[in-house]
């Protein structure tokens, strides 16, 4: 069987190609290279270190590794989407993107293609019933991250391998340091990937520059300060709008008018909402409830270990989530991922508007 295993420099990944060594495979590895480079021509996601230790897992177990270059399609597929969506006043996703347009989309159709399965160190499962498989969540509830996989194809995931899926971080880590591999006290990332060490507004800045405008409390309607451009502004943020009296957290924003608006408190209830509309909704590998008017669900609308019990319903073709608790921050563009009741199977999911 032929394995293309993806490798990043982190624990997970490391321990999931000591996994699939200790299987019986020798997968081939594959070093993806999509940072961005800025003005200077140089990297802003520095990769000496990954490279460090990719190299040295490729040694340590005798394995053929490759670097390769989507850089291009990244920007194409992830970057401009996320810029595009800021200026839209939506919430991007780009790790969803990513992994859909990138590591089992572009991947597989310049590398992946010649090999049985791909293998990632994604903290995920899959199950087959009868003869389906389906995407599912991982032991550890903490690192699951099928949140991140709800916009994959059947196609792709009948590819995947999740060597991982069956461990706990704590688990992983063990084995990295019983393994005496380089990656087993490194930190795990954070942010967005292709940012590095750009923070985040700068690199919205650079693309969308800035544009004073008003911030306005939802309630009232008075007027209690000026932000710089609402695209550096998400839903259900509290942090970095410099007001006094708060704690502010930003519950709408006007895109036409460019004015963010603001509720007060440390449980406002215009940050909560019950009702989430999804649009495009696909299912991951099959509906396996056939024709509903009512469906029970477990749902999540960010990553995060906790779900939330929900009812499903269509109308016309947007699928709606009437969530049985008040949740805070539904933004638009982020993606709601919709569960089994059993909190087992990732069954699809669409984007929220």
């Amino acid at each position: 069987m032929k394995i293309a295993a993806l490798i990043s420099g982190g624990v997970d990944s490391s321990v999931a190609v000591h996994n699939l060594v200790e299987m019986g495979y020798k997968p081939t590895l594959f070093y993806i290279k999509i940072g961005m480079e800025d003005e200077e021509g140089n990297v802003m996601c520095t990769i000496e270190d990954d490279l460090l230790i990719t190299n040295f897992i490729a040694k340590k177990y005798g394995l053929e590794m490759e670097i390769v270059s989507l850089q291009n399609e990244y920007w194409d597929n992830v970057v401009k989407y996320t810029i595009e969506s800021v200026q839209r006043g939506l919430t991007p996703n780009p790790d969803m993107m990513c992994n859909k347009m990138i590591k089992f989309g572009c991947f597989n159709d310049k590398w992946g293609k010649n090999f049985d399965y791909i293998a990632t160190g994604h903290y995920a499962t899959t199950t087959k019933i009868e003869n389906t498989v389906f995407l599912s969540t991982a032991k550890d509830p903490v690192k699951d991250q099928t949140y991140f996989l709800g916009q994959i194809s059947y196609i792709q995931l009948s590819k995947l391998m999740f060597p991982m899926g069956h461990l706990l971080k704590s688990e992983v880590r063990a084995i990295a340091a019983t393994a005496k591999l380089p990656s087993a006290d490194r930190k795990d990332s954070q942010g967005i990937c292709f940012l590095g060490r750009i923070h985040y507004n700068d690199f919205i800045k650079r693309y969308l520059g800035e544009k004073k405008g008003k911030i306005v409390d939802f309630e009232t309607g008075k007027i209690l300060g000026e932000h710089h451009g609402y695209w550096f502004h998400t839903i259900g943020q509290r942090r970095g709008l410099g007001l006094s009296s708060g704690p502010w957290f930003v519950v709408k924003k006007d895109v036409d008018e460019n004015i963010l608006y603001v509720s007060c408190g440390y449980d406002p209830q215009t940050q909560y909402g019950k009702i989430i509309n999804l649009s495009g909704f696909k299912y991951i590998s099959e509906n396996i409830w056939g024709d509903f008017e009512q469906q029970k669900i477990q749902f999540k609308i960010r990553h995060t270990p906790d779900f939330t019990e929900g009812i499903l319903s269509k109308i016309g073709d947007i699928y709606r989530i009437e969530s049985k608790e008040k949740i805070q921050g539904i933004a638009s563009g982020q993606f709601g991922v919709v569960y089994d009741q059993d909190k087992k199977l990732c069954i699809g999911s669409g984007m929220i508007i």
